[in-house]
């Protein structure tokens, strides 16, 4: 069962970086907060290669998954407020056409890590660390 959410989740971060590079590039803009020092374009384009990276990494390194999956969930910590800028503005995009929609989708990113880390065992470097 973890090797099929790890390979799941690694398909959607494949599919997910596809759609940041081609077909939604413009509707993964609407996440990017005005505050980051980047262009909005030049960040969807980034994430989209850094989440072809990963996905490929769930599915490809299963003898590195541990880390693998630590590093996605740190990295879907890092990408959460672009969630909470599309909730606090009010923005539309993936469906996400009201406040209630969009205050779904933050509840879904800590279930999102959990799953990460659960299928790949990455939650044992936290616990080796201690």
């Amino acid at each position: 069962m973890k090797n099929f959410i790890r390979i799941a989740l690694g398909l959607a971060m494949i599919a997910a970086g596809i759609g940041h590079l081609t077909f939604v590039r413009d509707t993964f803009q609407v996440q990017v907060p005005d505050w980051v020092p980047f262009s909005k374009d030049f960040v969807v384009i980034a994430s989209g290669i850094v989440e072809i990276s990963f996905g490929l990494a769930m599915v490809f390194l299963a003898k590195k998954k541990e880390y693998v999956g630590l590093i996605l969930a740190i990295f879907y910590v890092l990408i959460f407020p672009g969630n909470i800028h599309q909730y606090q503005q009010h923005l539309d995009g993936f469906g996400l056409n009201t406040d209630a929609k969009r205050l779904g989708r933050l509840f879904f990113q800590p279930v999102l890590i959990f799953f990460t880390l659960y299928s790949t065992e990455g939650w044992k470097l936290l616990k080796k660390n201690k």
